[in-house]
């Protein structure tokens, strides 16, 4: 039991607090046998005897319903399913990343279509895109001049993607956020 403690912290896990056996102190449960049939509603003692008859574990699998539902069941093999089903959980999920593109406001037509592709690409694997346009120096006098590039970009990508939050001055850096369209 021990090294199953220390394999679940290395593996990232940790033991849920599942009650099996005689950690049971329920009057009354609700008890499902080994092979998923209702056995009824009965004492926490009479489940006990009937998991010791099938030389199989009792444990607890629903502890806030009314009356507790436990099942009759080999509890390695039940804490190896378990494990497995939150790896599999776990490979599904996806995490929406922020992708940055920076561009300057003397861009030539070409480096943007090259960064619009890069953007095309982030935003079918299903990321943001944070679109930057950076000013230094004088070409900070011309902000206002330069927007056309952020609105050209979102038009470029409308097919894909949809303007998350229009374009707006940050200190020497106007920003605009892209999402894929659903």
């Amino acid at each position: 039991m021990l090294s199953t403690f220390f394999y679940s912290i290395l593996e990232g896990t940790t033991i849920s607090e599942t009650l099996i056996n005689e950690q049971i102190r329920e009057k009354e449960v609700r008890v499902v046998g080994a092979d998923g049939e209702q056995l009824g509603i009965m004492s926490g003692k009479e489940a006990q005897k009937l998991a010791d008859d099938a030389e199989l574990d009792l444990v607890m699998i629903a502890p806030t319903a009314k009356p507790p539902v436990v099942k009759i069941v080999d509890y390695g093999k039940y804490k190896y399913e378990q494990l497995r089903r939150e790896k599999e959980a776990k490979k599904k999920q996806h995490t929406t990343e922020v992708k940055e593109i920076r561009l300057s406001p003397n861009i030539d037509t070409n480096d943007l279509n090259t960064k619009m592709n890069a953007a095309r690409k982030f935003l079918t694997k299903g990321d943001k895109v944070k679109i930057t346009l950076r000013f230094r120096g004088r070409e900070m006098a011309h902000m206002n001049n330069s927007k056309h590039i952020l609105d050209d970009f979102a038009e470029g990508l409308s097919d894909i993607a949809v303007v998350d939050k229009a374009p707006k001055v940050e200190g020497r850096a106007m920003t605009m956020f892209l999402t894929e369209k659903r």
